[in-house]
């Protein structure tokens, strides 16, 4: 029926337009369908590549492999890929006869429905148009149910084993397996570094231990295929240190095991580079497997120890009531803190009926360490306990050592009594009593208000003065008000008061200033104090020292008995102005930034304060020699600043004269000084002829003394004659102007006044050892019995007061971190590839050597 279409009617012909618009969509449709059956099964098998590529990846594949075999690798996927799209060079779009023939079989009508619509009649007989025109309209009716129906691509017959399925399977479990390093994996098959560009890319891994092991950090690996550890046996290395892997380039993947775990970085990796830190907490392993060729590394974790701490000699009470301890400390990296505690014994005999109720908790304070985290050492403490109220309580001692890392250690539990205070008058010594029994056990206080009662009823025999007497009046009646465990701790406190007033009146408030001036300092130093806090504290301490010296011959005075007593042959006889000494020391320390050392010399000072022995007249032999060589002093440090002055006045000078400047500046101010430093001089020389310290004591130069050692000559004034000829040239230099001639004959007065002072301290110290000057008191700050020269608390002086230090240096902790800053700075440029080869090899072996 192919020909001339007939001309319908108007509405037929609308009819048949939209009929053939919907001929055309489901053509179009069909046609689709049959391109998708066609392409699908490449597809799906370009899709299966491209998922095993994806299971290998997210397995971690590449990272186990070389780089050649990740270019391999890479190359079979790609042809696999390239393989399963080689079916569509055969691919061809679907034809309109195809759709139509897709069409008519989707409608399930016989004959052709779809392309019967796209006939034409050839004839113009009437009856054969009538026929065509029925049969149109029916197949128009029927045209609503033409579908072209769902793809259907048939992958069975491809793939009949449904391999497909499993590789979705595959791709779930590794994908899960891969974690957060899913974009990581992936991009390890394209790292091709070890192929394209092998000298710019290196790994870079070490070990930090804990700062508080004072360990310097252990360098694993400097190069690709090069560690400086030894190939036998794990690293050891301490718990909780950092280890730190670093690469130049590329992908950096790392497989830590066992105790070796991922940490968070402290700090951003160099631009350029990638960083992965982890911490060792135990024995572990660690390897780099991208970049490849990296070796593996087994660690073996040092753990931490406890520290150990116990008393090296039972506890004693010091003259003023305090308690001394002495205690050894171990622990492998040092410990940060100690402490005390004690705990009430339990009496001997029954238990009482109700279990006892403190007011106060058990003493604990903090035990001073003999240095900063101290790996092994002696320390002693001194703590006046004797105002607390647990003391003369039988109590059990432990001491517990801390270290940085939280460690904690205990010593053997040690039952003793606390010292207390003695008082003598009987009175006091009973209210103390009620004091104790009171703050240990507030059920008590119905006993301990009929003991004050009782002492009220007699005032005659036991409160004859009227102001003790209104005293326990007023406490008694403060007893009875209490009915709070505050309330009964104010009654605790005013009976310590009432107490030490009937004893000794003021004198306890001075001790009080100058312990109380002792303990704001102390703290002032641990905690860092600027330097005007500290030398206001310092101000403080000295005044109340001094009040407290006052006190003490007050008291010496009023009793002769005391300066009757002979002295310990090992007495520290104390002076003001060693104390004194002492105070100024200690603040020079803090000035300079060795709070340590301050507080330490703090600590020894609070020491020998807990033993007072006054010096007593006849004990000050060498009095006027310790008196010179202060004055000697202060002469060498205003030589040395008037030198200083003309130095700076000299340069001036020749500057202007170079600048065109005319005249000269006067020197007459600095002539004047010298002069002034020149007749202090000759007066002190005066003053040791007088009192037989120059040449009446040692004979003349070169000549034996008066003790037949022909080794002591007169070399003080051997010094100080130097020194006055070297002043009086430096004076007529400076009024002639001449600025570099003067400055050189103060420095022989520099070099002249140091001899003598180091003369005068020999011959002092040679005094002492022939037995004479202090007599049987040994003052601190002599010469020992080993004849090394100390300071008042009796350490070794080394030769400071002359500016020879001797002592070891020990680095501080600033000095550890800007070395910790150095060696990152060297790894930061070790890891540039930019820079060149001599210059990294060079960082290498000082990394090496480290």
């Amino acid at each position: 029926m192919s020909g001339t279409s007939p001309n319908p009617p108007e509405p037929a012909r609308d009819a048949d337009a939209a009929s053939r618009l919907q001929l055309t969509q489901a053509l179009q449709r069909a046609k689709y369908a049959i391109a998708w059956e066609r392409s699908w099964p490449v597809l799906a098998r370009l899709l299966t590549v491209i998922g095993l590529f994806l299971v290998a990846s997210w397995a971690g594949l590449w990272l186990a492999l070389p780089f050649v075999a990740r270019a391999i690798g890479l190359g079979l996927f790609a042809l696999l890929a390239l393989g399963s799209l080689f079916p569509l060079i055969k691919f061809r779009w679907p034809s309109r006869e195809e759709a139509l023939n897709r069409l008519d079989r989707g409608t399930g009508i016989r004959h052709r429905p779809a392309t019967a619509l796209t006939d034409t009649l050839v004839t113009q007989d009437p009856v054969a148009l009538a026929l065509w025109q029925a049969q149109r309209e029916r197949t128009l009716a029927s045209i609503k149910r033409i579908r072209a129906g769902l793809p259907s691509p048939r992958l069975a017959i491809h793939d009949p084993w449904a391999l497909r399925a499993l590789v979705v399977v595959m791709m779930v479990a590794a994908y899960i397996a891969a974690g957060d390093e899913r974009l990581m994996r992936v991009a390890a098959a394209f790292d091709w570094n070890g192929v394209l560009s092998p000298a710019n890319i290196r790994v870079d891994a070490w070990v930090t231990p804990p700062l508080y092991t004072g360990k310097p950090p252990i360098v694993l690996s400097a190069a690709n295929k090069e560690a400086t550890l030894p190939a036998a046996g794990p690293l050891a290395v301490p718990v909780g240190s950092t280890l730190i892997v670093r690469s130049s380039g590329g992908t950096l993947d790392v497989l830590a095991g066992g105790g070796v775990a991922e940490a968070a970085p402290t700090d951003q990796a160099p631009k350029g580079t990638n960083e992965r830190h982890f911490t060792i907490a135990g024995d572990g392993t660690l390897h780099v497997r991208a970049p490849s060729g990296q070796p593996q590394w087994k660690f073996s974790a040092i753990p931490d120890r406890a520290p150990t701490i116990a008393l090296a000699k039972d506890p004693e009470r010091q003259a003023r009531g305090s308690l001394q301890m002495s205690y050894k400390i171990e622990d492998d990296y040092g410990v940060t803190e100690a402490q005390a505690h004690f705990a009430v014994r339990p009496a001997d005999g029954p238990k009482p009926a109700a279990e006892p109720r403190p007011l106060f908790d058990a003493p604990k304070f903090a035990l001073v360490l003999p240095n900063a985290r101290t790996r092994n050492g002696v320390g002693q403490t001194v703590k006046d306990l004797s105002e607390d109220p647990y003391a003369g309580a039988d109590v059990t001692l432990t001491l517990t050592a801390r270290d940085e890392a939280g460690n904690e250690g205990h010593s053997e539990p040690f039952n003793m009594r606390l010292p207390e205070r003695l008082f003598t008058k009987p009175l006091a010594r009973a209210l103390i009593e009620q004091r104790r029994i009171l703050a240990l056990d507030a059920n008590q206080n119905s006993q301990v208000y009929t003991a004050l009662d009782a002492l009220l009823i007699a005032p005659e025999l036991f409160t004859p003065e009227a102001g003790q007497y209104l005293g326990l009046y007023s406490v008694t009646q403060e007893l009875d008000a209490a009915r709070t465990d505050d309330a009964l701790r104010g009654v605790v406190a005013s009976l310590w008061a009432l107490a030490v007033t009937i004893e000794d009146g003021n004198i306890t408030d001075v001790d009080k200033a100058l312990r109380a001036a002792q303990d704001a300092l102390k703290q002032a130093l641990e905690n860092g104090a600027s330097d005007e806090e500290i030398k206001k504290l310092t101000d403080n301490l000295r005044a109340a020292l001094d009040n407290f010296m006052r006190q003490l011959a007050e008291q010496a005075r009023t009793n002769p008995q005391a300066l009757a007593r002979p002295l310990d042959p090992n007495t520290r006889v104390m002076r003001q102005q060693d104390l004194n000494s002492m105070i100024d020391r200690m603040e020079r320390l803090s000035r300079s930034g060795d709070k340590e050392a301050a507080k330490q010399l703090l600590d020894q000072l609070q020491s020998m304060l807990e033993n007072p022995q006054l010096a007593q007249p006849g004990q000050s032999g060498d009095g006027d020699m310790e008196q010179a060589l202060n004055e000697l002093g202060d002469m060498i440090r205003k030589q040395q600043q008037l030198r200083d002055k003309t130095y700076k006045q000299g340069q001036d000078s020749r500057r202007d004269r170079s600048r065109g400047k005319q005249g000269d500046p006067s020197m007459g101010d600095l002539q004047q000084d010298q002069q002034g430093l020149h007749d202090r001089l000759k007066k002190l020389q005066q003053e040791l002829a007088k009192r037989g310290m120059g040449q009446g004591q040692r004979g003349e130069k070169g000549q034996p003394g008066q003790d037949g050692d022909p080794q002591q000559g007169d070399g003080d004034q051997d010094g100080l004659g130097q020194a006055d000829g070297a002043m009086g040239d430096a004076d007529g230099r400076l009024g002639e102007g001449n600025a570099d001639g003067a400055v050189d004959s103060q420095g022989q007065a520099l070099e002249g006044l140091r001899k003598g002072a180091q003369s005068l301290a020999e011959a002092m110290q040679q005094g002492e050892g022939d037995g004479q000057g202090d007599g049987p008191g040994t003052r601190a700050g002599r010469q020992q019995s080993g004849g090394v020269q100390t300071d008042p608390a009796g350490r070794p002086l080394h030769g400071r007061e002359f500016g020879d230090d001797l002592t070891v240096k020990i680095p501080g902790e600033i000095d550890v971190q800007r070395v910790r800053r150095i060696l990152e700075e060297l790894r930061r440029r070790l890891a540039d590839p930019q820079r060149p080869q001599i210059e990294l090899d060079y960082i290498e072996r000082l990394l090496k050597d480290y």
